[in-house]
């Protein structure tokens, strides 16, 4: 009989950018300021959709919204470090994931207003739709890593998913095929604390989410997630190993949900409001902003420019949303490339019943 150590693990923890916007100079990737930029432009761009979409809901002209408020920099870090061709398969809380890849923000309000053709994007987007059943996307994702690899192409896949979510099989499946195949994938869990209403400490005993990438033989990574540049870096190097081959990766993002789970939900029943303040204060738009001020990169002029632009766009966007005239045809025809011939027959039903 004999006992002897047979592993040992260990996670790291990533953060660049304090909460008050100082940086660890060793470790700033030294961006160029067009990039800064368009990092700072997008988050902004996102909470304004986020306001505009939640006063909508309230005047009932939009559904459900789901709000993005406080996880802009782990959205938008991770797929500006990502290439154009790379796969980005979303959950349902991803608006500034969206906006990153280049999907305009029309896209996303008819999504939020009910309209099937918020659910399309432009070939070489190479986004998923919003998924909304919890965790069903990441095998997507992999499957999607998994072509690419087959196929050879440098090519990976980035899926986005809370806390919540690695509490299903979907995840722990998908994460034990990634391992086992080598597939590059990376899987971001954007720890917001909460699953609704289910706080992150009754979701697993695990000290960590991100260390469940160590029992299906791949690295686990916790990243500061309100860091826009820290998440920028670990997603990076995440997909460089991705490309050579060497596997998938799993970063959590530690982050917040700053407003409620959806437009449905009141979170005053189940979190105390200090704890939400406490939140603010790391707030991933301001603490970048103080960076790019450092920098040299903002101004008061640039903001101004920044919110004004964000405001028309926002504007225009609801504009052109609103005024979209639906094709009922279109609940038939997204799902198949071919109509099967029932779909078909209640197409024509359909039809008929409109003509009267």
């Amino acid at each position: 009989m004999s006992r002897k150590k047979v592993f040992e693990a260990q996670i790291e923890y990533l953060q660049i950018l304090d909460e008050k916007g100082n940086v660890d100079a060793s470790l700033d990737p030294k961006l160029d300021e067009l990039t800064l930029k368009k990092m700072y432009e997008t988050m902004v761009r996102s909470r304004a959709m986020d306001k505009k979409a939640i006063s909508l809901q309230r005047q009932g002209r939009c559904y459900t919204y789901v709000p993005t408020e406080g996880q802009e920099a782990a959205q938008v870090g991770s797929v500006m470090a990502s290439k154009k061709e790379d796969w980005m398969v979303p959950a349902f809380r991803e608006n500034a994931a969206y906006l990153a890849k280049g999907v305009s923000m029309r896209t996303l309000f008819l999504y939020w207003m009910g309209h099937e053709e918020g659910s399309r994007f432009e070939k070489d987007q190479n986004c998923f739709p919003v998924s909304i059943p919890v965790g069903s996307q990441v095998g997507h994702a992999v499957g999607l890593a998994w072509a690419a690899k087959i196929q050879g192409k440098r090519q990976a896949a980035i899926t986005f998913f809370g806390d919540g979510a690695s509490s299903e099989g979907d995840f722990h499946e998908s994460a034990n095929f990634a391992g086992v195949f080598q597939i590059p994938c990376v899987f971001i869990c954007q720890n917001n604390q909460y699953a609704i209403s289910t706080p992150r400490a009754r979701q697993t005993r695990s000290e960590t989410i991100a260390q469940k990438a160590i029992a299906y033989g791949f690295e686990g990574i916790q990243v500061d997630g309100n860091d826009v540049l820290a998440m920028y870096v670990a997603t990076k190097k995440a997909l460089e190993k991705g490309y050579a081959g060497k596997g998938p990766t799993l970063i959590e993002a530690i982050t917040y949900r700053i407003a409620a789970h959806t437009t449905s939900d009141d979170p005053k029943r189940y979190r105390d409001e200090a704890e939400v303040e406490a939140w603010r204060k790391k707030d991933p738009i301001a603490r970048f902003q103080t960076y790019l001020k450092k920098n040299g990169f903002w101004n008061e002029a640039y903001e101004k420019e920044v919110q004004e632009k964000a405001a028309r766009e926002v504007e225009e966007a609801v504009k052109k949303a609103e005024g979209f005239q639906a094709n009922p045809e279109d609940m038939f025809k997204y799902l198949y490339q071919d109509l099967t011939p029932d779909l078909r027959q209640q197409m024509q039903e359909m039809k008929q019943s409109l003509e009267g």
